[in-house]
C-alpha cells in the first residue's frame, strides 16, 4: 500500500486518541523564535481533525505562568494576538493543558540585531534558512553565524542554509553584525521520524525517502496501520461487489430473453399440403 500524507495524519490522530490525548500543536506565525520590540506575533493551540484550541500560556523569563488575555495578548477565537512585543513578553509559551510536549521559547529584544530562526522543531532532512536582521541599516547584511557560541560561516548576504539538517545540527545558533553587535542565542530543535512518532510535514506535504521498518503485529502501531488501512479499502470492496451483483442480473436477463426468442410457438404453426404431402409451416 502506498503510503501518503492522509495516511501519517490518520496514523498520528489514532495513536494520539488511543493514548488519551487530543492531538495538537502549538503555532507560531511568523515561525521564528526571535523579535524585535513593537513587532506582531500569532499563536495558537491547533487541535488535529477540529477547530477548537486549547489556552495558551505563558512562563515569563521572570514571574508566574499566566493565560493569554491575562495582563497580555488578545484572545481572538482560537488564535492569541500580541500585537505589539516588548521585552517582558519573552518567555517559554506552551498550550494550556500541558500535554503537548512542544513548547516554545522565544524571545524579545530591545537591541538592533535578531536571528531568524524556525521556533518550531524541523523535520531531519529538509533544508533550513537562518536570517539575520538588523533594524538599523537592513541593507548591510554582512554577517556571522554562531552555534554553540562557535563562529560557523560568514555570510556577505545575511543568510545562511543548513541543508539537509540532521540531529548534530540542533543547538544554540545566534549571528553577529560587525557594527551593531550580536544577536541573543535561540535553540533549533532538530526531530527524527520514528514509528512512534510521526514526522511533522512541511507545507508540499512530502515525506523522506525512506519508510520507518514495519512494526510488530501485537504492537498498537500495526492495529492502528490495519484500521487505517481496512477505512481505505472496505468503500472499495462494497463497490465492487455491488457493480458484480448487477453485472451477473443483467447478464441472466439477457440470456432469458434470448432464450425466449428463439423458442417457436406451437399455437402459431400451420401445415400446408402440396402432392399429397405436409410441410410445416411457421
Amino acid at each position: 500500500m502506498e503510503v501518503t500524507p492522509l495516511y501519517w495524519i490518520l496514523l498520528l490522530f489514532i495513536s494520539r486518541v488511543a493514548a488519551g490525548q487530543s492531538p495538537g500543536s502549538l503555532i507560531v506565525r511568523p515561525n521564528r523564535s526571535q523579535f524585535f520590540e513593537y513587532e506582531s506575533v500569532t499563536l495558537s493551540c491547533e487541535v488535529l481533525g477540529g477547530s477548537k484550541g486549547r489556552r495558551l500560556e505563558r512562563n515569563p523569563t521572570s514571574g508566574k505562568r499566566t493565560r493569554c488575555g491575562d495582563g497580555w495578548g488578545r484572545v481572538d477565537g482560537t488564535n492569541c494576538i500580541i500585537s505589539s512585543t516588548k521585552s517582558t513578553d519573552s518567555g517559554e509559551y506552551v498550550c494550556g493543558s500541558g500535554e503537548l510536549n512542544n513548547a516554545v521559547n522565544i524571545v524579545v529584544t530591545d537591541g538592533h540585531v535578531i536571528l531568524e530562526s524556525p521556533a518550531l522543531p524541523v523535520t531531519e532532512g529538509f533544508n533550513v534558512t537562518l536570517k539575520c536582521r538588523n533594524k538599523t541599516n537592513p541593507s548591510d547584511l554582512t554577517t556571522d553565524f554562531y552555534k554553540d557560541g562557535s563562529l560557523i560561516r560568514t555570510e556577505s548576504t545575511g543568510v545562511m542554509t543548513i541543508p539537509a539538517v540532521s540531529q548534530s545540527d540542533e543547538g544554540l545558533y545566534s549571528c553577529r553584525h560587525p557594527e551593531l553587535g550580536r544577536s541573543p542565542e535561540s535553540w533549533m530543535t532538530v526531530t527524527v521520524a520514528t514509528p512512534s512518532t510521526p514526522p511533522s510535514l512541511p507545507p508540499s506535504m512530502s515525506l523522506p525517502p525512506s519508510l520507518p521498518p514495519v512494526p510488530s503485529p501485537k504492537s498498537p502501531i500495526f492495529l492502528s496501520r490495519l484500521l487505517c488501512s481496512q477505512l481505505v479499502v472496505s468503500p472499495y470492496l462494497v463497490v465492487t461487489t455491488v457493480l458484480m451483483v448487477k453485472y451477473s442480473r443483467n447478464r441472466n436477463r439477457a440470456k432469458g430473453q434470448k432464450t425466449v426468442k428463439a423458442t417457436p410457438d406451437p399455437s402459431t404453426s400451420s401445415a400446408v399440403t402440396t402432392g399429397g404431402s405436409t410441410w410445416p409451416c411457421a
